[in-house]
């Protein structure tokens, strides 16, 4: 198969996740899930970064409102995900009521790890765009046995700026998205990364671990794009 047919969706990105984590606790035990976890806050510190030079490159201020306007990422198809507003004011809310990420772990049997994904990424993400930005959980997330992820960004969203929030969104499309092979890439890299510095040759066998079993469930075109 080229190169320029593999596309990676959320299902690999989500995979790949839950595989790392799964041999990180294995091989590692509880050390493992920490590192997990500090793994995915410098990932999602990343992201929050890269979301914040987009904003800032076209000029717009770091604001609750640009920090959602900036998405780096949108479902593979319509349908696949199911979010939305709780309220604006007097504190931006929101809710997620059906992931892809999520359906992608149990379809798996991989929930059991793939669940530690949920548990510091959009906060780390929020404060990667802005250092004084705190996310607050305000539900048990969908992978932890709850009923909808939900999300207090700490900030209101006035109606003026919803409606600007939509504006942006149309006028950005996805000029400043990237695709999951380069968000799969960028998780491999970091989590990779993370477990080689905590444990040594104990990280890499976790992390040739997760990319053997991934290749296996995806074809080896899929890891070696990455």
């Amino acid at each position: 198969m080229s190169r320029d047919n593999i596309v990676c969706r959320i299902e690999h990105h989500a995979v790949l996740f839950a595989l790392l984590a799964k041999y990180a606790v294995t091989i590692c035990g509880k050390r493992g899930e920490e590192a997990i976890q500090k793994g995915m806050i410098v990932y999602g510190n990343e992201r929050g970064a890269r979301m914040a030079a987009n904003a800032l490159a076209r000029g717009d201020e770091l604001t609750t409102m640009t920090s959602q306007a900036y998405g780096e990422w949108k479902p593979d198809y319509e349908g696949q995900m199911e979010f939305g507003q709780l309220r604006l004011e007097p504190t931006f809310q929101t809710y997620i009521t059906k992931c892809a990420w999520c359906d992608a772990w149990k379809k798996h049997s991989l929930l059991e790890y793939g669940k530690l994904y949920c548990v510091n990424v959009d906060k780390a993400v929020y404060q990667g765009f802005r250092s004084d930005f705190v996310c607050t959980p305000m539900a048990a997330a969908l992978s932890w046995g709850g009923s909808r992820c939900e999300f207090d960004w700490g900030h209101p969203i006035s109606e003026e700026e919803a409606e600007e929030l939509a504006r942006k969104k149309k006028e950005l499309g996805t000029s400043c998205m990237k695709d999951f092979n380069y968000h799969t890439s960028h998780l491999k890299n970091t989590i990779g990364r993370t477990l080689t510095e905590e444990f040594g040759e104990d990280g890499k066998k976790a992390v040739e671990l997760a990319l053997e079993e991934y290749a296996d469930i995806f074809g080896r075109e899929y890891m070696e794009i990455l």
